[in-house]
This record gives structure tokens, sequence and C-alpha cells, in this order.
């Protein structure tokens, strides 16, 4: 079963090499949703997630022969969507004039909570409040499956500082959706 799996993705592969449009097309409805996903994870905007998918793709269909076959392909899609949303909030930051973009260099610690048990939503609602930056590092380490050496390279940092920011991030997170709790057991509906 796997080995028909792994056949079927290397031979749509081989035939977009040969710019097969429905080929292309196969490709897309297989990674489209969980593409788009990533992309809104790390840019926390639909439409420009859209967009960041869409030219993902379009990169991806471009570079075909850049793919080595070694990994999966839905890996190396990924890695594209990755860093084409993070170049799109590197201009959306470039936009951004000074004084909009302070970042809160506060260290906020909160007490390590395990097993509480959020809605999908309710982690939803405490990842969009979260900075950019923060979200991002959650994003690619929890939700990607990145490593911190990988989220290093991706990110241009180093691996103590991938370590910092997620430990910092989850900190904030954690006190965002205990924050969230508390107001809920005072404020039902």
């Amino acid at each position: 079963m796997k080995t028909a799996v792994k056949y079927i993705h290397e031979k749509l592969v081989l035939r977009c090499r040969k710019n097969d449009q429905k080929a292309q097309y196969e490709i897309y409805k297989l990674y489209y949703k969980s593409m788009y996903n990533t992309s809104l994870r790390i840019l926390n905007n639909p439409t420009e997630a859209e967009d960041v998918m869409q030219d993902s793709f379009l990169d991806a269909f471009g570079k075909i022969d850049g793919f080595s076959g070694e990994g999966s392909f839905g890996g190396w899609l990924k890695r594209i969507v990755v860093n084409n949303s993070l170049d799109a909030l590197k201009k959306r930051k470039d936009m951004v004039s000074i004084e909009e973009s302070k970042i809160e260099m506060e260290d906020i610690q909160s007490p390590y909570t395990e097993n509480i048990d959020y809605k999908v939503e309710e982690v939803k609602s405490a990842l969009n409040s979260l900075s950019e930056d923060n979200r991002v590092i959650i994003s690619l380490f929890l939700f990607e499956g990145y490593d911190h050496e990988e989220i290093s390279q991706i990110l241009k940092i180093s691996n103590n500082t991938s370590r910092t920011r997620f430990s910092r991030a989850k900190s904030k997170l954690q006190k965002i959706l205990a924050e969230q709790r508390s107001i809920k057991m005072f404020h039902p509906n």
C-alpha cells in the first residue's frame, strides 16, 4: 500500500516535469488544503495565505526539476510554502512603519500546565493573538514539525535563539489560554 502511494506520486511528479497540466492539477488537489493551512498559520491572513499558496505551487512547478526525489514531494513543497510565507511576512514588516512594529521584549513567565483540554477554536484564537514572530515559531515547531535546527536555518537564527523564542512563545500562548479559561469561568457565554 505504501509503495503504491509512493509510485503514484512519483508518476505524477514525472508527468509534471513534462509540463503535464492534468498532473499538475492532480498534485494541486492532493496538497492545496494542507499548504494553505501551513501558510495561514504563519501569516494569519486568509487572502494572503491563498496568494502565497498559489504562488508556491507555481514556484514548485517551475522548479520541479530541483526536486531530487529524496524525501516526500509534500515535504519539499511545504518548504517552498514556508519560505514564501516568511518572505511575505518580511514584505509586510517592511511596509509597516517603525512605530507600528514595536515588539514586546518582556519575558512573561507563566506556570507550566499540562494536559489541558482546550477546544480548537480557543487555541486558534490564542494563536491569532500572538505576535507574528511568536506565531511563526510555534507554527513551525508544533504544527509543521520542524526541529530547532531546521527552524534556525529557515529563520536564519541560531539554534539556541530558536529554542529561546519557542520557549517564550509557548509561555505566552499558555498565558493567553489560561486567561481565556479564567474569563470563561467567570463569564460563561
